[in-house]
Order: structure tokens, then C-alpha cells, then sequence
């Protein structure tokens, strides 16, 4: 029914454009594993820019329509998710995806809830409400792609150490866009952060206020180092291709949050980003590290898990939690 090829050129021509730092990384994997992260990458990257309005990942566009735009997302992807055609090359490859790897629509679900609290212009009153968004948007891609490297469904421990990976991935992304965010309307640093730091609401990037929002921010590097550390646990249990794959997207990613924090009040003046040179560092230090015997030391669990993390999610669904809302730890 589908054009497996087809979607494969397709998906790794999104993922070259969309993200180059994660096709670095991608490379690294078997052929097999390769290809399946590279179509639910395509599933992915497209849900986050429809419901963003925006293209590849780039600047956000007009906001408006955005319960239209998720309801298009959760049409396509209950087609995908029923192996039926979509006429779009981006949910037929999750479609594929579905197939080959048992990916569940619970799964697919957690991350849609994601872009249902961005769709209800939600922001996060505390650490745990944050720590909830990105497992939506990030945490819970995370679960979907240890199952395309195949951990198994039950094996919930290395699942929430891969859930880990991606939270930190996403408290990095947060601290690098903080000024991308605030163009658009947004902020996802926890209201009780800012509150903390004397910072009234929608005022972070008032000149006056800049040493206590680089503070905030350094917060939330240190919580992606505490997840990161987590997972390169988790990453030691997976085969030499995929962890190498996976400890390289580590220190690409891991390095966004450790340059933003060591930036500073400069962090915002431009993108940060990880030059294609240090990409070839990392991935040649997590060669290394990705050898036999050379497993990190066991890490303590971050805060909250994924196990708990999706508790929270079903207690309080997205749509429930609208701006100024309580916490859902409440």
C-alpha cells in the first residue's frame, strides 16, 4: 500500500533539512534502525509545524487556528495509526512506522497532548508542569524511538531513561529559544520560577531584569544535565550501533544547554548552535564511550520519571489546563 522507498527519500530529505545535528547522529545507526528513525522523524517534525504554522523547525508563523491545526494532526495520525493512506508522505512513513515496530497509539497520543496544551496557549506555573510539557513534546518521542531501536514495549525502566534523553533535549531547546519564544507570545519557564526571581509575568526580557532571567534559565540547564546524565544510563543497555548513535546525539544536544548557560546575559544575541566540527567530536567521544566496559557509572533518577510524568498527563488532560489553571502536581 505504501511506498516504503519513496517515504524513506522523502523522510531523510526532511531530516537533513530539518535537523541537521540529529542526521549527524542518525548515520550511526544500522541501515534498518536508520531508516525507521528517520520516517517517525518526518511524523514528528510535520505535527510540530503544523501546529506551529511554521516550516522545518523555522521561525513560528500567524498562531491563529490552532484548534484547527491539531484537529488536522489527530485526523492524519488516526489514519496513519490505521495503516490507511493519509496523502501525506510524512504521516503514510508513521504509518510504516506503526507497522514495523508496534509503536501504540497510546504513544502517538502523549505526543499530540503536546501541541493540544500549546493549541490551549498553556504555560507551565511550576517545574513539574514543565517537566509534563516536555514529556509531551519530547520525552514521550523519546519512548517511540528506543522501541524503533528495539527495547522492548515492558522494559520500563531503560523506556523512562530514554523519555529522559528527550526531556533533556527539550529543557535545552527551551533555554536556547527563550527569546524566539517571548517574540511570539510564549514563555515556558514556570510561572513559580519567575515569581522567584522577581520576574512579573511577560516582562523576562526587560532589560532590568536580564541577571535574574539568566539565573531562571541557568535553572533549567542544570535540570537537562540531571536528565541527560539519566539517560546515557539507559543508553548503555542498547546495542554498539545504536548506542553510539544515541550517546552522540547526547553530547550534540547536551552541549545546547552547557552553551546557553555558559553564555550567559550574551545567550539570546544569536542562535546557539553546534558547529559541524564539534558534531564529528562528539560523535567520535561517543565512539568510546559506546565500546564494551565503558558504561557510565548508575545515575540517580531526575525528579519526576515518564511513568510519572504520564500519570499526571492522564489525570489532567491537556485540554483541561488552560493559563493560570493549577499545577497538575496540585
Amino acid at each position: 500500500m505504501f511506498d516504503r522507498p519513496a517515504l524513506v527519500s522523502h523522510a531523510r530529505d526532511t531530516i537533513a533539512r530539518g535537523s541537521k545535528s540529529f542526521a549527524a547522529a542518525s548515520h550511526l545507526f544500522d541501515r534498518a534502525t536508520r531508516e525507521r528513525v528517520w520516517l517517525l522523524y518526518a511524523w514528528c517534525r510535520v505535527c510540530d509545524d503544523i501546529a506551529d504554522a511554521q516550516e522545518l523547525g523555522g521561525e513560528l508563523g500567524d498562531q491563529s487556528g490552532a484548534a484547527e491545526r491539531l484537529a488536522t494532526i489527530r485526523r492524519l495520525t488516526d489514519l496513519a495509526l490505521a495503516g490507511l493512506p493519509t496523502g501525506r508522505p510524512e504521516f503514510d512513513a508513521f504509518a510504516v512506522v506503526v507497522q514495523e515496530c508496534g509503536i501504540t497509539r497510546s504513544m502517538a497520543e502523549d505526543v499530540i497532548a503536546g501541541f493540544a496544551l500549546d493549541a490551549a496557549d498553556w504555560t507551565p506555573r511550576s517545574e513539574a508542569d514543565l517537566l509534563r510539557y516536555c514529556f509531551h513534546v519530547a520525552g514521550a518521542v523519546g519512548v517511540m524511538m528506543a522501541v524503533v531501536m528495539g527495547v522492548a514495549p515492558d522494559d520500563e525502566d531503560t523506556l523512562d531513561r530514554a523519555c529522559d534523553l528527550g526531556l533533556a533535549f527539550q529543557l535545552g531547546n527551551i533555554a536556547r529559544d527563550v527569546a524566539e519564544d517571548d517574540r511570539a507570545g510564549r514563555c515556558y519557564l514556570p510561572a513559580e520560577w519567575l515569581a522567584e526571581a522577581d520576574i512579573p509575568p511577560g516582562e523576562q526580557f526587560r532589560p532590568l531584569h536580564r541577571a535574574a532571567l539568566v539565573g531562571a534559565v541557568a535553572r533549567m540547564c542544570r535540570l537537562a544535565e540531571d536528565y541527560e546524565r539519566s539517560a546515557r544510563v539507559g543508553a548503555a543497555r542498547l546495542g554498539f550501533r545504536q548506542r553510539w548513535a544515541v550517546l552522540s546525539a547526547a553530547g550534540i544536544y547536551g552541549a545546547i544547554a552547557r552553551k546557553v548557560a555558559a553564555a550567559g546575559p550574551r545567550a539570546w544575541d544569536r542562535r546557539v548552535s553546534t558547529s559541524g566540527r564539534a558534531k564529528l567530536g562528539f560523535g567520535a567521544a561517543a565512539r568510546l564511550r559506546a565500546l564494551p566496559g565503558a558504561a557510565p557509572r548508575e545515575a540517580s533518577r531526575p525528579a519526576l520519571s515518564r511513568r510519572e510524568l504520564h500519570a499526571l498527563a492522564v489525570a489532567r488532560p491537556a485540554a483541561a489546563l488552560r493559563p493560570g489553571a493549577a499545577s497538575p502536581a496540585e
